[in-house]
Formats: structure tokens, C-alpha cells, sequence
């Protein structure tokens, strides 16, 4: 949807169904690339279900995916 919040900015995981692509590229290892790819895949195939669909990412492997456990959530 349309419309930030400032509330939850910087605190907690980042939700990837719903953070802009700017937010993205502030997670360790994803530059605008992979951001835009998530977005892309969002676009495609609907919300995330569960954080290792991201695997489905061109770009994201197991690695990248461990990195990123930590700080994101759906």
C-alpha cells in the first residue's frame, strides 16, 4: 500500500512484503539489484509466505539467505 509510516523505521525486522526498495538495499549484502529483484518477485508472484522463499531470488543463495534471516520477517 501507499502511505509510510515513521512508526517501526529502523526497529525490529524489516517486513519484505511491504519495505520499499530503498529499504531493501540498507540490508547487508543487497544493493539495488537484488532489492529491485525482490521487488520484482513480489510483483510476480504475490506477498512473501515465509522468509526462505527468498531463495526464489535470483541473486539470494543459502549465504546470503543466513545473512539476512536475522533482520527480515513477512
Amino acid at each position: 500500500g501507499s502511505g509510510e509510516g515513521a512508526d517501526g523505521v529502523g526497529t525490529g525486522p524489516l517486513d519484505l512484503n511491504s519495505a520499499g526498495v530503498e529499504e531493501l538495499e540498507t540490508l547487508p549484502g543487497v544493493g539495488p539489484s537484488i532489492a529491485a529483484a525482490i521487488a520484482r518477485h513480489r510483483e510476480d508472484n504475490g506477498p512473501f509466505a515465509r522468509v526462505e522463499d527468498l531463495l526464489e531470488v535470483p541473486g539470494i543463495g543459502p549465504a546470503r539467505l543466513a545473512q539476512l534471516e536475522a533482520l527480515v520477517a513477512v
